[in-house]
């Protein structure tokens, strides 16, 4: 059964608690690991069961056009010349022989090796070093040992039940081979691939899409029947036997590949997992803290959970104080929820990210907001108090910024702000409200507040401006070449 996740519909599960029955897609746990099968379900902390990519991957005949181009990758192309060319040139003696039965169990090596490979999510074919190296050439003894099984089961049935019986059992044995061919491919036991509770378990799992598979099969098998006898009657035999091997040999690879995809795509029914491991499937999202909070944050809003949404982004910011990520999400939270006790408890984080982002609407309605509930409030700090006003100031909202710079020498009579908050004051009195005079008083009052040499040449260079009642622009920057 194919299930969505339950947080985003259109997306596939990889994921599923027991306890809960929630199924999860990889963006709602960033910080699981598929390579291991391990994640804790975010609700319940219990262990997840990893359904791997069954619920993605697409149905068998949807995928026709990838089986026929398979063996024409250049690994198994490889393994299929020298398994058809080899034999040519060792004749018909002994060696040949040898060398044929040896090549045989080669080419059988590796189609099981394709099985293996695709079930577990590679849709690319195993390195030609998996025709050759480390274990598993027994798999071709087994597999004659499973025909030559199959065959006498057959012989049998007609000895002793008669023709008609004994071809209801022929055509029983048939329906069972790719079956028989997987469980050999999965157990490497010839037992196993034999047990009729086995083949059935399987069959049933699969369901219907076995015999459409079975169906393919067999046209599959006819067309290469015809097309090798074509090749034998039509062409030379120096021809006609390195092409009809090929065409078998291909023919086998397409099978193979084909019945690897079925354990792929039915994995769940059948008890296990994998993924799809190559370039066709994006890698797994990396496991990290901050996409762990994005998905606690995103489920919680489907549930309606908004008060464990804030805790999460309250709890976030105490790590990291100053992450713009959280405090937007903080501040459209608290915006939504109509939440002003938020806002007010955290106006310092929130004004100090908007300056640094140059958010200048955002700081407008949250200072507009604060202030509905309380009129006389101003922000605690002085530095935060000049950076916004002066935003504020240099995005045209002049009534704004002087409101936050009110009483500013007596709110912060001790700070190193006081000259700066004053001269930003005369430059919106002046360019904005065009009153020149109040400029110079606050410009007169800001130089008996500084002892800073290039802040006072600033102030006198403004007061100049001002008697000639001229926008305070700031001083040009002067590039001359200083003295020796």
């Amino acid at each position: 059964m194919k299930n969505d996740c339950h947080y985003h519909p259109l997306e596939p599960a990889k994921w599923v608690c027991g306890e809960c029955l929630i199924h999860y897609c990889p963006g709602c746990m960033p910080d699981a690991d598929p390579g291991r099968h391990h994640g804790l379900c975010p609700h319940c902390g219990r262990t997840l069961r990893y359904l791997g990519a069954a619920t993605e991957a697409v149905p068998f005949w949807q995928r026709l056009s990838a089986f026929f181009r398979y063996p024409f990758h250049w690994d198994p192309l490889l393994v299929v010349a020298f398994c058809t060319l080899v034999p040519i040139f060792l004749g018909q003696g002994i060696l040949g022989w040898v060398t044929y039965v040896v090549l045989a169990l080669v080419l059988f090596k590796y189609t099981y090796a394709v099985i293996r490979y695709t079930a577990e999510g590679h849709m690319k074919p195993p390195p030609v070093a998996a025709a050759w190296s480390g274990d598993g050439f027994a798999i071709g003894i087994q597999q004659m040992v499973v025909f030559i099984a199959m065959v006498l089961l057959v012989g049998f049935a007609m000895a002793l039940l008669g023709p008609i019986p004994g071809l209801v059992v022929g055509a029983l044995v048939v329906l069972a081979l790719p079956a028989s061919i997987m469980v050999l491919a999965m157990e490497n036991s010839v037992f196993a691939a034999l047990n009729p509770l086995n083949l059935t378990t399987l069959i049933t799992a699969i369901g219907w899409p076995y015999f459409l598979l079975y169906g393919f099969l067999i046209l599959m098998t006819m067309a290469s029947g015809a097309a090798q006898d074509f090749a034998v009657s039509h062409l030379d035999p120096e021809i006609a036997q390195p092409l009809s091997g090929f065409l078998s040999s291909t023919y086998m690879l397409i099978l193979f590949h084909m019945l690897g995809y079925l354990l792929f795509q039915y994995q769940q029914e059948l008890g296990f997992a994998s993924d799809y491991q190559d370039d066709e499937a994006p890698a797994d999202p990396q496991r990290d803290r901050s996409r762990r909070i994005d998905a606690d944050i995103d489920m919680n809003l489907k549930e309606g959970n908004y008060d464990r949404v804030a805790g999460i982004l309250e709890e976030s910011l105490i790590r990291d104080p100053a992450n713009p990520t959280r405090l937007e999400q903080l501040y459209r939270l608290s915006l939504a929820r109509n939440d002003r006790e938020a806002l007010k408890r955290h106006h310092g984080k929130l004004l100090h990210w908007m300056v640094a982002l140059r958010r200048h609407r955002e700081m407008k309605s949250l200072l507009a907001l604060l202030r509905q509930q309380d009129a006389e409030f101003q922000p605690a700090d002085p530095e935060l108090v000049v950076a916004c006003a002066d935003l504020l100031f240099l995005q045209s909202e002049p009534k704004p910024a002087l409101q936050l710079l009110k009483d500013f020498h007596k709110r912060f009579p001790e700070s190193d702000q006081v000259a700066p908050a004053c001269i930003l004051v005369a430059r919106i009195l002046a360019n904005d409200f065009r009153q020149w005079h109040k400029a110079a008083r606050f410009l007169r009052f800001a130089r008996q507040h500084t002892r800073d040499p290039g802040l006072t040449k600033t102030i006198d260079h403004y007061l100049g401006l001002a008697q000639r009642e001229e926008p305070l622009r700031a001083p040009r920057a002067s590039f001359a070449p200083m003295a020796e």
